[in-house]
């Protein structure tokens, strides 16, 4: 089980970073908290949600849109099926 934490949350971010997303932490009114722009592939979570709801949101998001662990580096992909385990477990 992944901690959350600040170095949780820079793991992620690192992870998004190297499957072509970009994170953006910014206040809006979201419905879910969140908002994917797939065709920029930017997504922009909501800038007030604790540090644990932005971790959790994050892994919700990468299993939404299921990159494809093979075009990552061993380490992100590593990190990938922690992730996605972990929340497939939750």
């Amino acid at each position: 089980m992944f901690k959350y934490t600040h170095h949780t949350l820079k793991k992620l971010e690192g992870l998004f970073e190297a499957i072509g997303y970009l994170i953006r932490f910014e206040k809006g009114h979201f419905n879910s908290g969140y908002c994917i722009l797939e065709s920029k592939k930017v997504v922009v979570i909501n800038r007030y949600f604790d540090l644990e709801a932005k971790i959790n949101t994050m892994v919700e998001i990468l299993a939404s849109i299921d990159p494809d662990p093979s075009t990552l580096d061993p380490r992100h992909a590593r990190l990938l099926k922690e992730f996605t385990w972990q929340k497939s477990q939750l």
